[in-house]
């Protein structure tokens, strides 16, 4: 009997310690990821190293490795962080059943990334690390395709709201939906690169939920 409770409680003993290692391996990770924003943020993608990285995580160099491969998986990770949830948030907008006609849920989706911009720093500073201080070139060079993967993703859903919003009739039949799904996502790409390049707000950031609106309002019959 004493064997058999000696037996239970080792086994319980076991999971947590299973658990607890397997929660500690999340945050570590999770921390390294959070130094890769700071020291790309302040560095440059390329100037950085997984040294100043580890550095920034308190973490030793092993500890990256274990982790990740090299900096372009550690990159991935930040990116990823960012662009899945924006995949995810679009699913919900643009193609699930509304009260709100096809345009109307564009706008929502648009006005959406920029307010959740706006409120997290993580994503704003990742967006800043894509767009101002990475070259894709090199190892870098399929991350490029990549994201453009994403884009072309992203125009697809557009395609599917304005064609719908065709079927609505909200829209010239004379209008293509993917010349249009390609001109908002051409359009809001520029926008997204001006508001992270306007820094004190005093140009685009400030006005980028009217300029959306105004956007979508010149499709409107």
């Amino acid at each position: 009997m004493y064997v058999n409770k000696f037996l239970h409680n080792f086994k319980v003993l076991s999971v947590i310690m299973v658990r607890k290692t397997k929660e500690d391996a999340g945050l570590t990770r999770q921390r390294i990821i959070d130094a890769a924003r700071e020291v790309f943020l302040a560095r440059g993608v390329s100037r950085s190293t997984l040294e100043h990285i580890a550095t920034q995580a308190d973490v030793t160099r092993g500890a990256v490795y274990w982790h990740f491969k090299n900096k372009t998986e550690i990159f991935h990770a930040l990116r990823d962080q960012v662009f899945l949830p924006l995949i995810d948030r679009m699913d919900d907008t643009l193609t699930v059943e509304s009260s709100d006609d096809a345009l109307t849920q564009i706008e929502k989706s648009l006005c959406d990334t920029v307010h959740e911009l706006n409120k997290n720093i993580e994503m704003r500073q990742t967006y800043e690390i894509m767009m101002m201080k990475c070259e894709y070139v090199d190892e870098f060079a399929t991350v490029l395709q990549q994201i453009l993967d994403n884009c072309s993703n992203i125009t697809s859903k557009f395609e599917l709201a304005y064609e719908r919003a065709k079927a609505q009739s909200i829209i010239a039949q004379s209008h293509s939906p993917r010349a249009l799904a390609l001109d908002t996502h051409l359009f809001f790409s520029g926008l997204l690169h001006m508001w992270v390049k306007d820094v004190d707000g005093s140009k685009f950031r400030f006005q980028a939920t009217e300029l959306i609106k105004s956007h979508i309002n010149l499709r409107r019959k």
